[in-house]
């Protein structure tokens, strides 16, 4: 969209814009409903001065009744080339870098200005003066300036020239000095070669004894400031020259600041997220983050502030919360424990309410940090349930159970169950009666202030109550008064002395029972500054009390020694320590899943697999196979017999084997394809042998081996050079071990995309096979996403009337984000358990989102938790099977027919020449609408910058597109830099394994660097130094530091052979690939629009192109079937109207040269509705218009419709009844 700013203004806003802004263009409007603010991005043709920006920002902002700001983002045509005129025009918003003592330095009589498009060099003659210039830091502001204003790199410079002195001197005496030399990066800059004020060679660390200010302090113009606080985010930008503008995100926990430093790559590493810093360097407005920002000077690495547990004796939490406890919980599981142990804690309670899927990753962490250290910790897996009588709507009160062994922790899956399962009311409830059913291996504890003791306690219970209530639980639980001031507040406690009053009793009560008194903290967070995180969180529900101060951190044991010293010094150390170390000792190591796999047992599945996969390799390859094949099925066999994974083969053979009897192909996701005995046995179409040929009819086979071809579909054509017949070809050249890793003993996930027509037969055909009482739905657990997180943070600073740094509002939502929201489940996800098993041994059970009315089951662990133990089936819908099978149905062709080599359908991905349209006319250079996964525009601008010419160079680009960090500020920048081609960039995460292993890497640490980088975890030094040991090249180490997530090659094969045969239809039977298309995909459908011919279709695209961003989501959705349409215009096909005797209810019909529109295309023709009428018109034909109504039983709205759309020639409205007939 490109629109004149003047056009624009005077349509939205009717005002005059000045002479200034003559020729200027606006490239983009972004519109915040919300904020009541746009943002224009203009591409102006001369500097606009600052007083005229500013003029015409209050002009706009005043004349819309509905903006409350407006944003312009000017860029400038031939900025670069246009220094001194933005000097000029902009002098009045310099006043900041280039006023000097009241005067403009571009007049000062002293300076001499050197200006040309890529450096200014000020010039001068006086020593004082040009030390003054050196001070007010000209140069770094300057620089920035241009940096952030107009997008352009310039190099700065103050030189000195005394009386005498020449050039040349002048020159070698300022490389001697390095003083103030700028040279901008993508960023914020600062003075001095390596980027810091570094005159004279001045270190960069080195003490700061100035006091620091808090962050919250620091005002813009501050020339020196010093703070303090801790580094929780650091980004980084790298520079052409290989220098990194760092972002260093520091907080006091109270506010943010970012520091902004230039650094050479050697120094990257001196600062870490986590250290303590204190940071000198002047306050600067940064207009790219639009907030101040400290560029550093100099930095001095403080001691790490924080809690030490110094007791001798060590306490046990018996009550802590993680962020799985919903919408409540703070601390992250990993930093509690993390935490206990640091402290020397021997183990600690894990207390969810109501849930308890914190256990698996609580296990992780304890054995890994038992693995690195000599003080072993234990975990102990409880939950804060809700005990309820017989009826679940009453109010329930609070109670702990610990499970004491693995009975104790199967009684509390079976208990969790029944909460979730039959109990659920608003909270998942248990049952009296249930809990003594289960008891045997659980410790009950009396939790909180809403546990059942201390409500009898506020009530004024007498001791025989209290005695019975009591008598009912393990172990006797008090907490800290603060955690309990709210019932000050509500007036239900007259004081803190009266709080500590209760604690007494119940320590009495306990002593009396001879029960222990454990005193525990209710943990919801780590660290005394998280409290913020959770009023956040409680805001942001709406909590009439969320601001109000509720310390539920975790305390040291000195601290719980000092808030219970008022019972006296051996009783507080009883409770703290003695009686929780009692508790803890009647508690047995426990791991919360099993070891081992367990998957269904069929006893033939080895003997079956083993059978098939020889079988299938011998009808391709001969009786005698080439040693490369053999040696590849006997290598994968042995891996999945000796790991009982046979039966993984056997399950997914059988799935897709059922499917593709039943007409539907079945597509492989995930790395299933990097296995060769999954090829022959029929589970996946991708073959991960190296490119080869091989002979249909006597076996001949030549394997290329020399890297020459990415895959076998790129081959030469070739005849066998034995009996002359056709050699067909095939292998993409995929390692085993990304899928069972070099040992073989990583469990393998089968992933399969079914056709979304047959998905819910593939899920009734487990159940089949394996019973439905032992298929669950596998889990999923929904927490606070970004998006969220920011949206709380926002009402908790409306809430308080204060504006945030946009950098403190991301150290707020980072804080808030991965709590428990609720839970759902895997789309297509089942887990299997084997007969001789329960799935309670292995976890609860419950309804997704608590929703009993669903009638699905779901695993309560999260699938990952359990998927090395039990059999997980991904079995999805997608759409491209269901499409193949349409257009199976339509042409009589079947897919796997379709040559992978055919070069019509390959120009596609690089032209529109198959098509025979011209690109203008479609509005695209490559001929990809509607083939999935190359149809999107950011894939078709991938398209366009590769322009592809083989198979596996679509693979490349599959594998690019569906990473994270891989395309995008990695390889397409590669790419056009011309550092490297496609065929060298990283694209699957297979790449990076073949590619080490090539370069004489050991194999083991090469697919440990791959699981790495396609987890987005990183490389470290270590991993580093080895690939440079190996000569991998800085830009190929550099791409896998920037990668987050990777597509493996065998999926990326999957997706691309699936595009490939829909793209052949649509070259050879257009209209039955937009018929299939429409049909399937097109849940949006604009009949009055696509009916209304070529130019109306195109002026609608235009229209939601227009609107960027900011269109509906349904107009966004349409816009692809728009494009199609389109297309399908210039093809010199058309679109009929619907018809009510041939239209269908969803199918397009193919008829002459266009297609007749169904009746679910049109508005407010439901499905039911679209189906009533195919049906009704089996009774024969209409007589009326009243008749069709009365047989169709359609509602007004949609026979409105039909009349419009004039679906009924020639037929009366009434039906005429004769008397005489």
């Amino acid at each position: 969209m490109t629109l004149h700013f003047q056009a624009f203004i005077n349509d939205k806003i009717d005002v005059q814009l000045t002479k200034e802004w003559d020729g200027t263009l606006i490239e983009k409007v972004e519109v915040f409903k919300a904020k009541r603010s746009w943002k224009l991005y203009l591409l102006v043709p001369q500097p606009i001065p600052g007083l005229v920006i500013r003029n015409t920002i209050q002009q706009l902002s005043i004349c819309h009744d509905y903006l409350d700001h407006i944003e312009l983002n000017i860029v400038l045509k031939d900025a670069s080339g246009s220094v001194r005129r933005i000097l000029d025009a902009r002098r009045d918003d310099l006043s900041s870098c280039l006023f000097l003592a009241g005067k403009f330095m571009l007049e000062l009589p002293l300076v001499r200005w050197k200006i040309d498009n890529t450096r200014i060099d000020i010039i001068c003659s006086d020593e004082a003066l040009y030390n003054e210039i050196i001070a007010s830091e000209t140069c770094p502001r300057l620089a920035d300036w241009f940096w952030q204003e107009y997008s352009i790199q310039i190099l700065v410079r103050v030189l000195y020239q005394g009386k005498g002195q020449s050039k040349h001197e002048m020159e070698n005496w300022l490389t001697n000095r390095q003083l103030d030399v700028i040279e901008p990066g993508k960023d914020l800059v600062l003075s001095g070669k390596r980027g810091f004020n570094s005159r004279e060679g001045k270190k960069l660390e080195q003490a700061i004894h100035t006091k620091p200010l808090p962050v919250a302090e620091l005002e813009e113009g501050m020339k020196t400031a010093v703070t303090e606080g801790e580094i929780w985010h650091k980004e980084i930008n790298v520079l052409k020259d290989g220098r990194l503008v760092v972002s260093y995100y520091l907080t006091d926990f109270n506010d943010t600041i970012v520091i902004k430093a230039f650094l050479d790559k050697s120094e990257n590493d001196r600062i870490k997220v986590g250290d303590r810093i204190r940071v000198k360097g002047s306050i600067r407005f940064d207009s790219r983050m639009k907030e101040i920002a400290l560029f550093m000077d100099q930095y001095k690495q403080q001691e790490i502030v924080c809690r030490n547990d110094d007791n001798e004796d060590k306490r046990i939490e018996l009550h802590a919360h993680t962020k799985m406890s919903a919408m409540d919980g703070l601390a992250e599981v990993k930093d509690l424990i993390h935490k206990a142990a640091l402290w020397g804690h021997p183990a600690i309670a894990i207390t969810d309410h109501g849930c308890i899927q914190s256990f698996p990753v609580a296990y992780a962490a304890a054995e890994e940090h038992n693995k690195k250290s000599e003080n072993r910790i234990k975990i102990i897996y409880g939950v804060e349930g809700y005990l309820v009588e017989e009826d679940k709507k009453e109010r329930p009160y609070h109670i702990i159970l610990l499970a004491r062994n693995l009975v104790g922790l199967k009684n509390l899956y079976k208990l969790i169950s029944i909460s979730y399962l039959d109990q659920f009311y608003r909270q998942p409830r248990m049952p009296r009666q249930e809990l003594l059913k289960y008891r045997e291996g659980l410790l009950l504890g009396t939790a909180c202030e809403a546990g059942e003791l201390f409500h009898a306690l506020l009530r004024g219970a007498g001791d025989d109550e209290l005695t019975s209530i009591a008598s009912f639980y393990d172990y006797l639980e008090i907490q800290p008064r603060a955690n309990n001031a709210f019932l000050i507040r509500k007036g239900l406690v007259e004081s803190e002395a009266a709080l500590a009053d209760i604690n007494r009793r119940i320590v009495e009560l306990g002593r009396k029972m001879n029960k222990p008194v454990v005193a525990t903290g209710d943990v919801h967070f780590v660290e005394p500054h998280h409290e913020k995180f959770r009023t956040i969180i409680k805001a942001g529900q709406d909590y009439e009390d969320a601001g109000e101060k509720l310390p539920l951190y975790f305390r040291t044991t000195g601290e719980m020694l000092e808030e219970f010293s008022y019972l006296g010094e051996a009783e507080a150390r009883r409770v703290v320590i003695a009686d929780p170390a009692i508790v803890s000792s009647l508690i047995e190591p426990i791991k919360p899943v099993p070891d081992g796999f367990y998957p269904p047992q069929i006893e033939t599945a080895e003997q079956e697999i083993n059978e098939l996969t020889w079988e299938k390799a011998h009808s391709i390859y001969g009786r005698q196979l080439p040693e490369i094949v053999e040696e590849r099925v006997k290598r994968e066999l042995a891996s999945i017999n000796k790991y009982g994974f046979s039966v993984l083969y056997l399950i997914a053979h059988k799935l897709v084997r059922k499917s593709n009897e039943d007409g539907y192909l079945v597509g492989s996701r995930g790395s299933v394809g990097s296995s060769l005995v999954a090829f022959f046995t029929g589970i996946t179409e991708v073959n991960a042998l190296p490119p080869h040929y091989i002979c249909p009819n006597c076996f001949y086979c030549e394997f290329i081996m020399d890297n020459s071809v990415g895959c076998g579909a790129d081959l030469d054509d070739k005849v066998c050079p034995s009996c002359s017949e056709e050699l067909h070809k095939n292998g993409f050249d995929i390692p085993f071990e990304t899928f069972l890793g070099f040992e073989g003993d990583k469990v393998p996930d089968i992933d399969l995309n079914f056709s979304g027509d047959y998905q819910s037969r593939a899920h009734q055909y487990v159940e089949e096979l394996f019973g439905s009482h032992n298929v669950f739905r596998a889990g999923t657990i929904s927490t606070i996403a970004d998006k969220t997180a920011f949206g709380f943070v926002k009402k908790y600073a409306e809430g308080l009337g204060v504006d945030l740094k946009a950098s403190e509002m991301a150290r707020l939502s980072q804080g808030i984000t991965g709590v428990r929201r609720t839970t759902g489940q895997h789309p297509g996800g089942l887990i299997v358990v084997p007969k001789d098993k329960d799935i309670l041994d292995f976890t609860p059970l419950q309804h997704p989102a608590d929703n009993k009315g669903s009638g699905v089951i779901t695993t309560h662990f999260e699938y990952h938790a359990i998927g090395d133990q039990l059999v997980k089936l991904d079995i999805l819908g997608h759409d491209d099977p269901t499409v193949i099978k349409e257009l199976e149905d339509l042409t009589g062709i079947k897919a796997s027919s379709i040559s992978l080599s055919e070069k019509e359908t390959m120009r596609l991905f690089s032209g529109v020449e198959p098509l025979g349209v011209k690109a203008e006319d479609i509005d695209s250079s490559v001929g990809t609408y509607g083939i999935p996964e190359f149809g999107t525009r950011f894939v078709r601008q991938m398209l366009e910058v590769t322009r592809p010419t083989t198979f596996s160079e679509l693979v490349r680009i599959s594998g690019l597109s569906h990473g994270t960090d891989v395309w995008l500020n990695n390889a397409q920048s590669l790419i056009s830099d011309k550092l490297a081609t496609l065929n060298e960039v990283i694209c699957t995460r297979d790449d990076i394994m073949t590619y080490l292993i090539y370069k004489d890497m050991d194999k083991n640490k090469a697919f440990e660097i791959m699981e790495k980088v396609r987890k987005g975890k990183g490389l470290k030094l270590p991993e580093v130094a080895e690939m440079e040991k190996c000569h991998i090249p800085p830009w190929y180490i550099n791409s896998c530091q920037k990668i987050k997530y990777m597509f493996p090659k065998a999926h990326a094969v999957a997706y691309v052979t699936m595009a490939f045969r829909i793209a052949w239809f649509k070259v050879y039977y257009p209209l039955e690939f937009y018929a299939s298309f429409f049909g399937i995909r097109a849940e949006d459908f604009e009949a009055e629009t696509v009916l209304g011919g070529y130019d109306l279709v195109r002026e609608r695209i235009k229209e939601i192109e227009g609107m960027g961003q900011n269109a509906p989501q349904k107009d966004k959705k349409l816009l692809t079937i728009l494009e199609l349409a389109m297309e399908m215009y210039v093809r010199g096909f058309h679109f009929y109207p619907v018809d009510i005797y041939k239209s269908y209810a969803h199918k397009f019909v193919v008829a002459g040269k266009g297609l007749i529109l169904p009746f679910a295309s049109l508005p407010n023709v439901g499905a039911a509705a679209a189906q009533g009428i195919m049906d009704s018109r089996d009774n024969g034909e209409y007589i009326s218009i009243e008749e069709f109504q009365g047989r169709t039983r359609l509602n007004k709205s949609a026979m409105d419709i039909l009349r419009k759309e004039n679906c009924f020639p020639g037929l009366p409205e009434k039906t005429q009844i004769s008397l005489f007939a």
